[in-house]
């Protein structure tokens, strides 16, 4: 059965960050949405959609507001030929199999229906949809697309599972794993970490993985970072434990603070300019330094949209990953509006901190 979810309501449509925060939550249960509608309260065009909805074998999430729970729920009656009835003070049909504080599941034919509601800065309620499915992620590294699909496929066959592989960046792919009717993941994955030891890494959550590997090994790790921002930091602060391994990171946008802070000599300022592979090196040598952390990533380019030029246009990145024993730098090229090539320098620093250390992080 498919997964639909549909949105009822102006603040779905134009506060972003509520909106985000659902979405996040329910792909907490669910890795795939098939599809997000939204409407708005006014729309006339709701109660035919619904109707629709209602007739057809698929799992739908409506998320509403508060004010329009019991409006949704009277329409929802209409066309189930149901009527409302007041349960731990929520107007709810009748036929409502399972209902939970703001929250309440529906069987109707053969769709199920879990109706919410939620509004800003508020707790997300329980989803009472049974989401989960049988599944795995994997992430491949230092591989291309076609010979991961030649190298799982068959070993996908012999255990009966489906996979379906992306590429992130260059050199990361994610595949996601399903099982078919008579399928076994597990050993799946058994398989394919014994074909390429150090290369693949089972994991929904890479920088969770992360947290779990150094957390056990008593590892820290700290960034130093110019164009992506602080992004790198957010990537791993936005997960819970971070603070367990993450020592901090300096964002040091002017070349003073990279001098004052980092420790970065004003001679390779002056003969490499602030992009360059020999000053993202000192950036790691000098956080690796200050923070007496185990590994370093930093991160220095040209994000734009402007300020590039014919030796260093837009897109250029350079990227390096210190431990206390070892270094390496990259150069990028990347395309893509500034957004789009601060995030790709994100995922490169951290496939460069997976790589640094396979004896840890590929570890069977």
């Amino acid at each position: 059965m498919k997964l639909h979810l549909l949105f009822i309501g102006n603040k779905f449509i134009y506060n972003k960050i509520l909106k985000s925060y659902i979405i996040r939550k329910i792909e907490e249960k669910s890795d795939f949405i098939d599809s997000i509608t939204y409407f708005k309260e006014s729309d006339n065009s709701l109660f035919l959609y619904l109707e629709e909805e209602l007739n057809k074998s698929n799992k739908l999430i409506i998320v509403t507001s508060k004010q329009q729970f019991s409006t949704i729920g009277k329409l929802i009656c209409t066309a189930t030929s149901d009527n409302q009835i007041l349960k731990d003070n929520m107007l709810i049909p009748s036929k409502a199999s399972i209902f939970e504080p703001s929250s309440y599941l529906l069987e109707y034919k053969d769709s199920l229906v879990n109706v919410l509601h939620i509004d800003e800065m508020q707790k997300f309620p329980q989803v009472l949809l049974n989401l989960e499915d049988s599944k795995a992620t994997i992430h491949l590294f230092d591989e291309d697309k076609d010979t991961a699909i030649v190298l799982l496929s068959p070993i996908a066959q012999t255990y009966d599972v489906k996979i379906d592989v992306v590429c992130l960046i260059d050199g990361w792919l994610r595949i996601d794993v399903r099982s078919k009717k008579y399928g076994n993941i597990s050993k799946f994955l058994n398989s394919a970490k014994q074909l390429l030891p150090n290369k693949l890494i089972a994991a929904a959550n890479i920088v969770i993985y992360i947290i779990e590997v150094l957390s056990k090994n008593k590892k820290t790790l700290s960034f130093a970072e110019s164009c992506s921002g602080g992004l790198l930091s957010y990537f791993f602060t936005k997960n819970n434990g971070a603070s367990k391994i993450l020592n901090g990171s300096l964002v040091t946008y002017s070349n003073e603070l990279k001098e004052n802070w980092l420790g970065v000599s004003n001679d390779t300022l002056v003969d490499n300019g602030a992009v360059s592979s020999e000053v993202v090196k000192e950036m790691s040598d000098g956080v690796l330094s200050v923070s007496n952390a185990d590994y370093s990533l930093s991160i220095s380019g040209i994000a734009g949209d402007g300020g590039g030029s014919i030796e260093k246009p837009v897109g250029t990145v350079y990227i390096s990953s210190r431990t206390k024993t070892n270094h390496n730098e990259i150069k990028l090229q990347l395309n893509g509006d500034r957004n789009y090539v601060q995030e790709q320098s994100v995922l490169f620093a951290v496939k460069m901190l997976l790589l640094s250390d396979k004896n840890i992080f590929f570890k069977i």
